[in-house]
């Protein structure tokens, strides 16, 4: 999560020139992350290996010197990434947090993990692909095209999702709340706005930019991929998800920013915690 945090702070090559090796903050914190999971046996060599092989190829999808080159890497790295998120490389032990539970007494059960691997995933998504704030100055213009769209966003899926009887208001704290918000944030949120919409949606703007109407093509395309992601919820919730999704890409078509969709996404994931039935009703 330290890790995470870091991905904003200025890059090397802004600070005073003082030896020859300049890597990112992020870099050595990651490194550190995997190493303290190796000795508490929650990452093994082979999981270790796989993000090693995810950091290679999203950092060859930009630096490879042939087309055909980064166009092969960022497939891998899509591929990488999202084995890591499903938790289908293996050499993770994720931490359970939460034991399952009902929240609520017509909640259906809920666990909560803290998945490295998803985290770590997005993680790289996040600093070697997605378009980031890399201004203080940045903040303010992103946050105002988040605010609007954001409050319809949340209204209509909290709105539709009450409608189709998934969930109901639930006020409520629990006492694992803080670690939900957290956890949520850096391991689930950031990880599925770098890969749906910091690297999917980004890429096919970039690539259909020419053909008319493509970048409402590439934000329908990637909220249909981001709902379709949560069918293991049933088709109600992924249709659900995929309203969300839209909105999620349009505030980073707003604002050409990551933060927008973070920022979006995490205020309705805490929304719906703290004020509906979680994760859905039983």
């Amino acid at each position: 999560m330290l890790a995470i945090c870091t991905v904003w702070f200025p890059s090397p090559s802004r600070w005073p020139s003082g030896g020859r090796l300049a890597l990112a903050p992020w870099a050595p914190l990651l490194a550190l992350a995997v190493l303290a999971g190796m000795l508490a046996g929650q990452v093994d060599a082979i999981g270790a290996a796989g993000l090693a092989l995810l950091a290679a190829a999203a950092w060859g999808t930009t630096h490879a010197p042939r087309a055909w080159q980064r166009a092969s890497l960022l497939v891998l790295t899509l591929l990488l990434a999202l084995l890591l998120a499903l938790h289908r490389w293996p050499g993770f032990h994720n931490v359970l947090v939460v034991p399952s539970a009902a929240i609520t007494a017509d909640a259906r059960p809920f666990m909560l993990y803290a998945n490295l691997d998803k985290g770590a995933a997005g993680l790289l998504l996040l600093a070697l692909l997605a378009p980031r704030i890399h201004a203080c100055r940045e903040w303010r213009a992103t946050i105002g095209a988040t605010l609007l769209p954001g409050a319809v966003t949340i209204v209509l899926v909290m709105g539709l999702g009450a409608l189709a009887g998934l969930v109901r208001p639930a006020l409520k704290w629990p006492d694992f709340t803080l670690q939900f918000l957290a956890i949520n944030l850096f391991l689930t949120v950031v990880a599925e706005e770098a890969f749906f919409h910091g690297v999917i949606q980004h890429r096919l703007q970039a690539a259909l930019q020419a053909v008319r109407g493509g970048t409402g093509l590439a934000l329908v395309l990637s909220a249909l991929l981001f709902g379709a992601a949560h069918l293991g919820g049933g088709l109600a919730y992924a249709a659900l998800a995929t309203v969300a999704g839209a909105g999620y890409g349009w505030v980073f078509q707003r604002s050409g920013r990551i933060e927008a969709a973070i920022l979006l996404h995490f205020m309705l994931n805490a929304v719906h915690f703290l004020g509906f039935t979680y994760p859905a009703l039983a």
